[in-house]
């Protein structure tokens, strides 16, 4: 095998992992606001801007999800083996030292855990997002309703439930970047898109000939 530097991440999912970035901390922080956490932005402007932000999101998640099954990328994020042995690995192996016991290539750039958080966040904590925060939006439409007022509590607490766990996944995702060679080097991974991954004889050749991925 042998360790070249290829580029496994494409300007597309560069800039949908840099984008959806901002636009998760702008809503965490607009949304905030709105709860009356701080007072940094007046409520009408928050509320402004969380919208504007979360139809944005949404785009975006729409678009990224219409890339991912006509690229095949989707397949990035099934369930792999291993899981436990990762898991370990993060709470004891990295601290002792141990290797990782996941190695990235081009057909799996996730770990196991990494696509389970990410199939997580897409499946479940997503669409709980949008659909209460729809909800939310258009009360006014619904209002009217003898159940109304029970239903926006429930919708207003699913609501921030599903914020908060965004937040931790957030939190947990940049602590992560920190576990590579170097504190920075999964951010300078998902800048530049390369990455050193292990290339048998034939895929080296055979990437050589079609230049279907960039290497260096």
């Amino acid at each position: 095998m042998i360790k070249r530097d290829v580029m496994i991440y494409t300007r597309y999912e560069r800039f949908w992992h840099w984008s959806q970035a901002v636009l998760i901390f702008t809503l965490f922080f607009t949304g905030l606001g709105i709860h009356g956490t701080h007072s940094l932005l007046k409520f009408g402007q928050a509320v402004t801007i969380h919208t504007y932000a979360a139809y944005a999101l949404m785009g975006l998640w729409v678009f990224t999800t219409f890339w991912n099954f006509t690229t095949g990328q989707w397949r990035q994020y099934l369930f792999k083996k291993g899981i436990l042995k990762v898991i370990r690995f993060y709470a004891y192996g990295i601290l002792v030292g141990e290797p990782h016991p996941y190695k990235k290539s081009l057909q799996r750039k996730q770990n196991a855990l990494q696509s389970l958080a990410y199939m997580t966040f897409m499946v479940i904590i997503g669409p709980a997002l949008w659909l209460t925060g729809l909800l939310y939006l258009f009360y006014n439409e619904w209002a009217g309703q003898p159940w109304s007022g029970d239903a926006l509590w429930l919708v207003a607490v699913l609501h921030t439930v599903a914020a908060f766990a965004m937040g931790t996944f957030v939190i947990i995702h940049i602590y992560m970047t920190t576990t590579g060679k170097t504190p920075l080097h999964y951010v300078k991974t998902m800048i530049t898109g390369y990455d050193k991954v292990e290339l048998s004889e034939v895929e080296e050749a055979y990437l050589a000939e079609t230049k279907t991925v960039d290497m260096r």
